[in-house]
C-alpha cells in the first residue's frame, strides 16, 4: 500500500506544533476531515507558510504517519482574501467552519459538504462591505444549508404541532409565530395556547377527582387513572423565541438556493433569525459556537457606529 496519497482540501483550523511546524485540520473531498503536520510552515521563508493559512484550498500530497500524516507538497488552488480584509466576513466564515468541523466525517468522501462550504465562503466574500446586515443574512443562509445537509433542518413552512402551513401576515405588525427548539421548528401560537389551556384543564380535572374522595385513601385504582391521563396528554413544547411576520418570511427563504434580499443592508431582522438558528444549532451540535462571540462584537461595534 502506498505511503502517500493525494487530496484536495480547504484548511479549517491550525495550531502550532514545536518551534516551526503547524497541525492543520483540513476538509478534503476525497477523505473527509484529516489532520496533518505542515513541517516548517511557521518559518519566514517556508513554502507551506501561506498554504497552511485559514480557508486556503490546496491540492496536497500527504505522507502517512504513525500518529499524524505529513504534508509533503501543496499547490494552492484558491484563497479567500476578501474574508481576511473584513472582520465581519472573517468571523462569519469561522462560524461556518466550526459547524463544518462538528459535521465532517473522517476517512470517507465529503464532497457535498466541501462544495457547500466553499460556495457559502464565496458568497460571503462577494458581499459588499457596506451591507452589514447582509453578513447576517448570508451567515443564516449558510447555517441553514449546513443543518439541512446533516438532516437537522428546522421546520419553518408548517407548524410543528398542527402540521398546517404557516403564512406570515406581513400587513399585521402584531402578527407573531413561536419557535421551539425541542419541537424542531415553528409553532403556531394559537395552537400552542390551545394546547396549554387543554393541558391546564386536564390537570384541574385530575386534581378534582382526587379531592372528591376525602374519606378514602388513594388506592391503586386512582393511581392507574391518573397515570393514564398523563400518558395520553400531549407535551407542551417550550417556546424558545417569537418571530414577526417578516422574520418568519426570512426563515422560509433560507431553504432556497439563493438568499433573497429583504432590506439586507438595513433590516436587523436577520439578527433575530441568526440568534435563533444559533441556539438551534448549538442544541443539536451539543456545544457552543465560539466564533459567535466575534459576530456579536462586530455587530455591536457597527451598530454603535451607525447610531
Amino acid at each position: 500500500m502506498s505511503r502517500t496519497y493525494k487530496a484536495t482540501g480547504i484548511n479549517l483550523k491550525s495550531q502550532a506544533l514545536g518551534e516551526s511546524d503547524r497541525i492543520v485540520t483540513i476538509l478534503t473531498r476525497e477523505f473527509g476531515l484529516i489532520r496533518a503536520v505542515a513541517p516548517g510552515s511557521r518559518k519566514h521563508n517556508s513554502s507551506l507558510g501561506g498554504r497552511s493559512g485559514m480557508f486556503v484550498v490546496n491540492e496536497l500530497l500527504i505522507a502517512k504517519g504513525r500518529s499524524l500524516d505529513k504534508i509533503t507538497q501543496a499547490q494552492t488552488l484558491k484563497t479567500y482574501p476578501g474574508l481576511a480584509k473584513d472582520l465581519g466576513k472573517l468571523s462569519a466564515g469561522q462560524y461556518l467552519a466550526e459547524i463544518v468541523l462538528c459535521q465532517a466525517l473522517s476517512e470517507q468522501p465529503q464532497e457535498e459538504l466541501y462544495e457547500l462550504f466553499n460556495e457559502h465562503l464565496h458568497r460571503l466574500e462577494a458581499l459588499p462591505s457596506t451591507e452589514t446586515f447582509g453578513i447576517y443574512a448570508h451567515l443564516a443562509h449558510g447555517v441553514f444549508h449546513l443543518l439541512a445537509l446533516a438532516g437537522l433542518t428546522p421546520q419553518v413552512q408548517v407548524c410543528c404541532l398542527t402540521q398546517q402551513p404557516l403564512r406570515p401576515d406581513l400587513k399585521d405588525p402584531n402578527w407573531q409565530v413561536g419557535f421551539s427548539i425541542p419541537a424542531g421548528g415553528m409553532v403556531s401560537l394559537d395552537a400552542w395556547e390551545r394546547l396549554r389551556r387543554e393541558g391546564r384543564i386536564g390537570t384541574d380535572r385530575e386534581n378534582s377527582k382526587l379531592t372528591q374522595l376525602p374519606n378514602h385513601p388513594i388506592t391503586e385504582s386512582p393511581q392507574i387513572s391518573s397515570y393514564q391521563t398523563v400518558a395520553h396528554r400531549q407535551e407542551i413544547p417550550v417556546i424558545s423565541g417569537r418571530l414577526s411576520a417578516t422574520e418568519l418570511a426570512m426563515f422560509q427563504q433560507l431553504s432556497q438556493p439563493e438568499i433573497m434580499q429583504i432590506n439586507a443592508a438595513k433590516d436587523d431582522g436577520w439578527l433575530s433569525v441568526e440568534q435563533i438558528l444559533r441556539q438551534y444549532a448549538q442544541y443539536h451540535l451539543g456545544r457552543p459556537i465560539r466564533s459567535a462571540t466575534l459576530i456579536d462584537s462586530y455587530f455591536a461595534a457597527n451598530h454603535d457606529a451607525t447610531v
